[in-house]
């Protein structure tokens, strides 16, 4: 059985590969990823005061909304 985990434990995928591969040849994507990550997802959190306003204005979806208004 401790044949078999290292054989595994040495196994790479032809992806895991590529991806080394290409980090390899251009280190500024592992940089240009987090940057881009920053510009979606790590953002300042919203105060209290801030949560309410935007709760308050919100505007409510009807129900259907291809329907006409009636």
């Amino acid at each position: 059985m401790k044949l078999l985990f290292k054989q595994h434990r040495m196994y790479e995928s032809e992806h895991t590969q590529f991806i080394k591969a290409l980090k390899d040849k251009n280190p500024s994507i592992e940089a240009g990823q987090q940057q881009g990550r920053s510009l979606l997802w790590d953002k300042a959190p919203t105060t209290l005061d801030e949560q309410a306003r935007q709760r308050d204005s919100r505007i409510a979806q009807q129900p259907y909304v291809y329907q006409n208004k009636l």
